[in-house]
């Protein structure tokens, strides 16, 4: 597995990370319904470009696998390719980004279970929720922090 900061993002590699967010996305935002996810796709592409920082995670072919998104110290967004949950992905781009970017705060929908305890695994702590997501649809958010272990 090699994890690496992308700079340029051509539309290919776009293509190809649209392709791992809607993998995980149907696998794990199980709140959501076609339409929805159909819909919020079509904002997918200018997130991924916007992002101020993009790390890929990709196998031993240099097929994008997961990703993640960071803006100052906060973590965006990090899918994994449904048919790679569960390897270890996840964490290791989360322990990057920790490392290399002092990650120390994100949002997590709070009808996704399975990432909020992961997030706690990994020594983040609620501190707000809220009853609507950014885009102000009816999707609870939770914000959480890295707890100071020191």
């Amino acid at each position: 597995m090699k994890i690496v900061e992308v700079k340029k993002r051509p539309p290919t590699l776009i293509k190809k990370l649209l392709a791992v967010w809607e993998s995980s996305v149907k696998a794990t935002h199980l709140f959501l319904s076609a339409d929805e996810i159909n819909k919020i796709k079509q904002y997918v592409p200018q997130a991924l470009n916007n992002v101020p920082v993009l790390v890929v995670a990709q196998n031993e072919k240099e097929i994008p696998v997961g990703f993640m998104g960071i803006s100052g110290q906060k973590l965006e967004m990090l899918f994994i390719a449904n048919e790679n949950r569960g390897q270890g992905i996840g964490k290791l781009l989360l322990q990057t980004g920790i490392k290399n970017y002092a990650i120390n705060e994100l949002a997590v929908n709070e009808q996704n279970p399975l990432a909020k305890g992961f997030y706690e695994h990994m020594g983040f702590m609620v501190y707000k929720r809220t009853k609507q997501d950014e885009q102000g649809n009816p999707y609870p958010l939770l914000y959480m922090k890295k707890e100071d272990r020191s």
